[in-house]
């Protein structure tokens, strides 16, 4: 059975400068306790390696219920948070290491921008992502969020309202532009950004590729994880014969039956070590 691995599977830059920046903290020159605001990303195994450093989680309403001087240090994750976050940590003096994803941080400031020039902001992206959260909540908080074609039978907006059309850095880019297409032929004053990033672009292109060209095809990564689910969606709708797994001890060896060549890929999120012992146990079959 030939294996054919994506080009650009696992890590993407900004959850590998995440990862690196937490893995890199001197413990000793910052203020303990450390804690990260929910998950670093969305992958199990990286999380446990972080909380193996003794930094420990802590969620949102933990953190803004927790007394003053019980939090040294916070670590902003990857998908980023609202402005709250910050302001919160300054008055309680709690210091913040932020790794927040430099694209995610362009489209809060894109959203921090339209609201202050009284855009109807519109963000494409799943409503309960903690980035479309945060992103919301840089612009003003009222956005109105498409997660799926029929949210948009709800969308209405006054005679002459301006809108700014912005998308969660992971979205699917085909829904994306049925989405623009819809606004922007039924209201005039529109702008739009999609503000997916390249690495989304480019593994969503990739993936219809190995789809078509591959009997069946492994997509590894978190069922948390949006972005993972997302190339195993798209890949299914080409290939019936995709599958979505977390690790090794999801694969079914059934699966490769009358099989001669599949195609691997994984999420943002899915650490190399996990890719690598999915590639050699499907070496093995």
């Amino acid at each position: 059975m030939k294996i054919t691995l994506s080009k650009y599977a696992g890590f993407c830059d900004g959850v590998k400068r995440a990862y690196d920046i937490v893995m890199n903290i001197n413990m000793q020159a910052v203020k303990t306790p450390i804690f990260v605001l929910g998950s670093l990303v969305h992958n199990p195994e990286v999380n446990k390696k972080i909380e193996e450093r003794g930094i420990r989680k802590i969620e949102r309403d933990d953190f803004f219920n927790a007394p003053t001087g019980a939090i040294g240090t916070l670590i902003i994750t990857a998908h980023g948070v609202g402005p709250d976050i910050y302001q919160a940590a300054k008055e309680r003096g709690v210091d913040i290491i932020d790794t927040t994803c430099p694209k995610v941080t362009k489209v809060q400031r894109l959203a921090k921008l339209f609201h202050q020039k009284e855009y109807r902001i519109v963000i494409i992206g799943d409503k309960d992502h903690k980035e479309v959260r945060g992103i919301n909540e840089w612009g003003g908080g009222h956005a109105f969020i498409v997660s799926e074609k029929k949210d948009l039978i709800n969308f209405k907006v006054s005679c002459g309202q301006k809108i700014a059309v912005l998308a969660q850095t992971t979205q699917n880019e085909d829904f994306c532009e049925e989405v623009c297409d819809f606004i922007r032929k039924k209201y005039e004053h529109t702008e739009i950004d999609i503000t997916t990033c390249d690495t989304t672009h480019t593994r969503q292109n990739e993936i219809k590729e190995i789809a078509k060209n591959n009997d069946a095809v492994l997509v590894i990564g978190s069922k948390t994880s949006a972005n993972s689910r997302r190339l195993w969606e798209i890949a299914l709708s080409i290939n019936p014969r995709s599958y979505f797994i977390e690790n090794i001890s999801e694969i079914d060896k059934n699966w490769f039956k009358g099989i001669n060549n599949v195609g691997v890929t994984a999420g943002a999120s899915t650490p190399s070590w996990v890719i690598d012992e999915v590639v050699i146990y499907l070496q093995k079959i």
